[in-house]
């Protein structure tokens, strides 16, 4: 990925691929259920988010396929886009034991992994 930070919207789309390659409404779904409902993602923000991805090499078109006369474009993650993941995992990972520690180190709730 370029050095433009990750976004909680691209973070979900790769987690989502992670899984299989699936076409727009599937990773609506699936980001819908990966942040329980948290993040809703509107048709043009996600077709924004996969064109950014493809563009970073980060994912790629795998298929299309026709559904009741519809074309469905599938999607799935490169090999590029695994190592950014990744990536991503550790560094909001680092942010989480920073926080917890400082919390735990006040009292407050939320510090207990």
């Amino acid at each position: 990925m370029s050095s433009r930070v990750m976004t909680e919207q691209t973070f979900l789309v790769l987690t989502a691929l992670a899984e299989e390659p699936l076409h727009g409404y599937a990773i609506v779904r699936s980001v819908a259920a990966l942040s329980e409902g948290r993040t809703r993602l509107r048709v043009g923000t996600l077709y924004g988010v996969l064109d950014r991805l493809v563009a970073d090499g980060l994912a790629e078109r795998d298929r299309e396929e026709v559904h009741q006369g519809r074309l469905r474009r599938y999607y799935r993650i490169t090999e590029t886009g695994y190592r950014a993941l990744s990536a991503e995992v550790a560094r909001l990972s680092a942010n989480v034991r920073a926080a917890s520690g400082v919390l735990r180190a006040r009292g407050l709730a939320g510090g207990a992994l």
